[in-house]
């Protein structure tokens, strides 16, 4: 009988363990952070992880290791990065080493919040939408390429680059004025239209250089696809 109970003993111990070495390791997958940067942390079998952001000015950051018990020091590195599962999202964090730092362009940080992307707004499923929609567009089925289009601008905007957020919210207005659609092209490029009204220079000064000259021609198909969805 006590043979009985330490075996169970044992095995409940040994679940507990299993699960203490799982305690802040994020499971596998791959979540996105947007609050002020841009980036991706990938987790990988046996807590092995990378993570890649991009700052201001085209100024990023790339960095990876393994993760145990929660935390990873970053090779010879004084830095240490940390992660907390907080349901879908996981949070990233330092130790406040400077060798952090080291990781990174100026204006560039990788901690923060990432998030979980659901299916259809995996960087895999994206791009797969991105060209049936190109497919269908070019076909002029703007029915079908609406489908395709307005769950990415929409649903999936949070895990969009700012700027590749711009040019899908134009696919999907230019698709609305396909379709005879003018108040909803309106209001999809709504957040837009401020920078719209802007010259090229104020947008040129507005932002940093590298910025600006990859958001500039979105801008200008903003201004264009407005005033098709305005005219008379």
């Amino acid at each position: 009988m006590k043979l009985a109970v330490y075996a169970s003993l044992a095995v409940l111990l040994l679940g507990a363990n299993l699960a203490l070495a799982q305690v802040g390791t994020p499971a596998e997958g791959e979540y996105v952070i947007s609050d002020g940067a841009w980036g991706t942390l990938r987790v990988q079998p046996r807590g092995k992880f990378s993570i890649g952001t991009t700052g201001a000015n085209a100024h990023v950051c790339d960095l990876d290791g393994v993760i145990v018990e929660g935390k990873s020091k970053i090779g010879k590195s004084a830095c240490q990065v940390s992660f907390k599962t907080e349901g879908q999202d996981v949070k990233v964090s330092t130790n406040g080493a400077d060798a952090c730092r080291d990781f990174c362009g100026m204006r560039a940080w990788f901690e923060g919040t990432y998030r979980k992307p659901e299916p259809l707004c995996l960087r895999k499923s994206m791009n797969e939408s991105k060209r049936n929609f190109k497919k269908s567009y070019v076909a002029k089925d703007y029915a079908a390429a609406l489908a395709v289009i307005q769950p990415v601008a929409t649903q999936c905007k949070p895990f969009l680059h700012w700027i590749e957020s711009a040019w899908v919210l134009n696919d999907l207005a230019l698709t609305q004025f396909k379709l005879g659609d003018r108040a909803a092209c309106i209001k999809t490029l709504q957040g837009l239209a401020p920078d719209a009204a802007k010259s090229d220079d104020e947008i040129k000064e507005g932002y940093p250089p590298s910025d600006s000259e990859a958001y500039l021609p979105a801008v200008q198909a903003t201004r264009t696809n407005l005033k098709l969805c305005t005219k008379p």
